[in-house]
């Protein structure tokens, strides 16, 4: 390792742990408001910029990119940057740590008391503590605000040494700040609190000339700056990334609190993108992650805040979401019928299967319907091709007819349609694993996820509390649930050894689902064998069903059956789905006198238990024997499921807090046997 300043050539203890902390970690009380703090003499003039100041989280593309932005926030607050420590690779010699501090930190040496030059040391402890991540990028884990002496006239020389060429390049202040804007895109605000350079001064909202910054109103910058340092301060692994424009200006905001950060690793195998603010021009430009938890409940797992509904912002988006959750990418992704979004989906999540909302698809047939003659009559025949059809030559038949018979060939929404069928129709997707997203039933919706919190004039600040309500209800849900589908055994109402099986694994909500299709099996009938290929076996299920009118009618369904691998598959495909066996299958499976639903068909996801066993990082004794972040989230993840567990009752309270004591005198044995 190497040093540039008079500390020692490796970091002590104390120094590694605190490098060892991840983005959401804090280590020193930061500074909500930064733009407070500064000495009254240095404030700036109005209309002027001026820089961020430095919170835990933030991240740089380079170690010069960081040192820059430091510089220049220190060159306006008034005091001069000194590199106290840097870290490298033994065999490399790269960089991968640093600590930059105020030229006044520490104090001088005794051997050089009597030097004429004039002390400046302080001891002052304004610093920020920086280290390369997983992501190649340098982020901040440590940052002090307060200075113990003051703060002098803006500073535009610092104390790191720079070679020849590097002075070239930073000859005049002017052309250092150009450079610097450029370089990490200027963690910068305007001096009145807003995050564009177009906003009138009546705080009213004004949507500028640029289309590629975020349209807020007065203050929400410093609003949202502020908001993101408080959790930051109150919510462990917290993960959050701001993006600005070379200008300087907000563009993307991206967020994800600990307890949604922990919901990414058991529930997001299938996400819904909600931009229902962004398509519907809300005042406040949200798009939220949504996944579905073991209770059949949505949940959060990330926000952003868009420049708009551009293929560049929802790419920022989802590249900062995969950073988040460490690159593991979703099975399924449902959004809306966006180009935008199917450019962004396509550069980042290339192996996911993208599909669209059947139910967004739905509420729009009225809108974009209704203006024809028989709309009642074309809504029909649609709903019906739609949820009826269990082939693709039958969907193919229906459709046709539909388009022919009342002649709307040339509709152009009906024609798009028809071209991106093969992600949206129930009849396609078949192999896509939907998690109970998929809305594939006639009536059934997919709310926003903020739906009742936010409407289309909530100002930004407004949100913000409105956040903090629709989390904690969620949260509140979850909990409940929990609690309910622990404690309660479900009431059986078949003497089915399938609802006796899985009554004591599932979760309440996902239970009573699959307890219905048990009672309907009792409306199914003459399962008839129709081809046997070895062990293979392809049956016939007849089922009465209540269509329009209140009449009755048959319908056939086919379920492939093989024996050997104790598979079962059904023709309308509801375990795909939505995660569990539907009463067809069962019906097959009760035929060939099987008593127990296979274990392959009983996902992990549904059960009561499922939070408490399963770890999501599958490759958490497998950690990087130098990455302290992967130590960090694997230990938080693993802490909180035992949280959870504690606030199930005072005697789990006592149990989870006495685990914790023993843990950390344990931890304590290892410290002292170091040292």
């Amino acid at each position: 390792m190497e040093v540039e300043e008079e500390k020692e050539a490796f970091p002590s203890n104390n120094d590694c742990l605190a490098e060892a902390k991840c983005d959401g970690q804090i280590l020193k009380e930061i500074n909500s408001e930064p733009t407070e703090s500064f000495d009254v003499q240095n404030s700036l003039p109005e209309g002027k910029k001026e820089f961020v100041a430095p919170a835990v989280g933030m991240e740089f593309e380079s170690y010069d990119d960081a040192y820059n932005y430091y510089n220049c926030y220190a060159k306006e607050a008034g005091f001069r940057v000194r590199v106290k420590n840097s870290w490298f690779k033994r065999n490399s010699r790269e960089k991968y740590g640093a600590v930059l501090c105020c030229s006044s930190q520490g104090f001088k040496r005794i051997k050089d008391v009597n030097r004429l030059r004039k002390e400046t040391r302080t001891g002052c402890p304004a610093m920020i503590r920086m280290r390369v991540v997983d992501s190649k990028r340098w982020r901040v884990l440590e940052v002090t605000h307060e200075h113990n002496h003051l703060l002098g006239a803006k500073i535009y020389k610092s104390v790191k040494k720079m070679g020849s060429g590097a002075r070239s390049k930073l000859q005049s202040s002017s052309d250092a700040e150009v450079r610097t804007n450029k370089l990490y895109r200027a963690l910068v605000i305007d001096a009145g609190g807003n995050g564009t350079l177009n906003c009138n001064a009546t705080g009213g909202r004004k949507f500028s000339d640029h289309p590629h910054q975020l349209n807020l109103r007065k203050g929400d910058s410093q609003a949202i700056y502020n908001y993101l340092c408080r959790l930051q301060l109150t919510n462990p692994n917290f993960f959050y990334l701001m993006d600005f424009t070379d200008e300087g200006c907000l563009r993307n905001v991206f967020w994800v609190d600990s307890r949604c950060r922990a919901s990414c690793g058991y529930f997001g195998d299938v996400i819904y993108v909600d931009n229902t603010c962004m398509s519907n021009k809300y005042e406040t430009p949200l798009v939220a992650l949504v996944g579905v938890n073991h209770h059949g409940q949505t949940v959060l797992l990330g926000c952003g805040l868009l420049a708009g509904e551009t293929a560049e912002s929802y790419t920022w988006l989802f590249k900062a979401w995969l950073t988040c959750v460490s690159g593991q990418y979703p099975q399924t992704i449902i959004t809306d019928r966006c180009k935008a979004l199917q450019t962004a989906i396509a550069e980042v999540f290339p192996k996911s299967n993208h599909r669209f909302s059947l139910s967004l698809i739905m509420k729009r047939v009225p809108e974009k319907l209704g203006g024809l003659r028989n709309y009642d009559a074309i809504r029909k025949t649609f709903v019906k091709a739609v949820f009826e059809t269990l082939k693709v030559i039958e969907f193919e038949a229906a459709w046709g007819f539909m388009i022919q018979h009342f002649g709307v060939t040339d509709h152009e929404w009906l024609r798009s349609l028809y071209e991106d069928r093969a992600r949206w129709a129930p009849v396609y997707l078949k192999d896509t694993f939907f998690a109970g997203l998929s809305a594939s039933r006639p009536g059934e919706n997919l709310s926003p996820f903020f739906d009742k919190y936010v409407h289309k004039q909530t100002p930004f600040k407004e949100f913000l509390d409105k956040y903090e309500l629709a989390l904690q209800k969620k949260h509140k849900e979850e909990t409940l649930a929990d609690i309910e589908s622990r404690n309660s055994s479900p009431e059986l109402r078949t003497r089915c050894s399938f609802e006796l099986q899985l009554s004591k694994l599932y979760t309440r909500e996902i239970f009573k689902r699959f307890q219905f299709e048990v009672e309907e099996m009792y409306s199914c009938f003459s399962t008839t064998q129709l081809h046997v290929d070895g062990p293979i076996i392809i049956f016939l299920v007849k089922e009465r069903v209540l269509a329009e009118g209140n009449r009755r009618e048959i319908r056939d369904y086919e379920v492939l059956y093989n024996r050997s691998a104790s598979e079962v598959r059904c023709i309308c495909s509801c375990f795909n789905f939505y995660g569990y066996l539907c009463r067809h299958a069962l019906c097959v499976l009760n035929f060939n006198g099987v008593e127990e639903v296979p274990s392959k068909y009983i996902l992990s996801r549904w059960k009561k238990d499922y939070k408490r066993f399963y770890v999501p990082d599958q490759g958490s004794y497998n950690v990087d024997s130098i990455d302290h972040m992967q130590w960090f989230n694997q230990l938080y993840r693993s802490a909180l499921q035992v949280v959870e567990q504690g606030a199930i009752s005072l005697d789990h309270y006592k149990v989870a807090l006495q685990a914790f004591e023993d843990s950390l005198n344990r931890v304590h044995v290892v410290e002292e046997k170091q040292d």
